[in-house]
């Protein structure tokens, strides 16, 4: 069975089409439990959100900051599964008609096997794999197995990044290209910062690929700001914390709801 690819493809120039930016939500699979961050996913997606990454949960994250390593925390000690984090994608999918990849450490996929992550992935439905912390040169492998099943590979590209590395990277990259706007661990900052957009007139000049932002934004204003220069924005740290801030699941769900909403007005004042 082929994977989504071209559902993320299309429903990114469609947003490119009504001249915003995609609105992208990360959520962690299994917290506060399975089936709470199914409902988590459909929440954010009702709410506005456009495409949606779910977090395999990791026992060290490193490019995850306090919030998103606490709830990865609440999902493992429940005893969250790869076939959980599948469950997840394949149900929000099939409820929502939403592209819905999965963002990923390297380590589990490689114990897990590439074939079978691939093939249970696209099976579920899903559009791809974000891969932060799996280098280009040694990504052969997960490309050929990804092509074969229609699912998108999207690379993390940093401030950090020169210009050839970018090409590098966005050469081998499929479905968009992630540009981490700062130098850090994920969480919501005060501002996103100008070099977020240094980063995407940089990666642009190298790829045809939609470039989209992540880390910090936590609000409208934010969103907005960087709706004007990138093709989506990425939130995920702002909505793990309304659901731990939350006093139960019920008002997590509409706290996540109304949060994507309000970012979805912000990609559209852009």
């Amino acid at each position: 069975m082929s994977g989504n690819i071209e559902l993320l493809n299309t429903t990114l120039a469609a947003t490119r089409a009504a001249d915003r930016a995609a609105l992208i939500a990360y959520l962690p699979a299994g917290f506060p439990t399975v089936d709470g961050g199914i409902e988590a996913v459909k929440a954010v997606i009702a709410g506005g959100a456009d495409i949606v990454e779910i977090g395999l949960p990791h026992s060290d994250p490193v490019l995850d900051g306090p919030v998103i390593q606490t709830a990865d925390d609440i999902a493992l000690r429940g005893g969250v599964r790869i076939a959980d984090v599948m469950r997840t994608v394949r149900e929000a999918h099939e409820a929502t008609g939403v592209p819905i990849l999965v963002m990923t450490y390297w380590n589990p996929i490689d114990r897990y096997g590439v074939e079978r992550f691939t093939a249970e992935l696209a099976e579920a439905g899903g559009a791809g794999c974000i891969l932060p912390d799996l280098p280009v040169q040694e990504s052969a492998l997960w490309r050929e197995h990804a092509d074969k099943h229609g699912l998108a590979t999207v690379f993390v590209v940093a401030p950090s990044s020169q210009d050839a590395r970018l090409a590098t990277i966005t050469a081998a990259g499929s479905g968009f290209v992630y540009a981490a706007s700062l130098m850090g661990v994920t969480g919501t900052r005060a501002s996103v910062g100008a070099q977020a957009q240094d980063l995407v007139g940089r990666t642009r000049a190298t790829t045809d690929l939609p470039v989209c932002v992540g880390l910090g934004v936590s609000n409208a204003a934010q969103a907005a700001e960087v709706a004007g220069f990138a093709d989506g924005v990425i939130v995920g740290s702002a909505f793990v914390k309304a659901m731990l801030d939350a006093p139960d699941e019920a008002a997590g769900l509409a706290a996540v709801r109304s949060l994507a909403g309000e970012l979805s007005e912000g990609v559209r004042k852009r």
